[in-house]
């Protein structure tokens, strides 16, 4: 189920919305169907120290191709 981002053609509304398969979407505010889908941001994805790590853990087997163990 992908989140989108709509705007509506009629009252310029934006927003977003779970779509479930083949559902309609209607604009929460005037409730017109005349809507574009608009490009979204993906979300960054989150971490306890708020970054990304920048090592590999030094337990374990490599962790891929770019892997500082190798």
């Amino acid at each position: 189920m992908p989140m989108y981002e709509y705007a509506c053609q009629k009252c310029q509304h934006t927003f977003e919305t779970l779509v479930f398969g083949e559902e309609s979407v209607e604009c929460p505010e005037c409730k017109s169907r005349k809507l574009e889908r608009l490009m979204s941001v993906p979300g960054r994805p989150k971490s306890d120290s708020g970054s990304l790590p920048m090592r590999c853990n030094s337990e374990g087997p490599p962790c891929g191709p770019r892997c500082s163990r190798f």
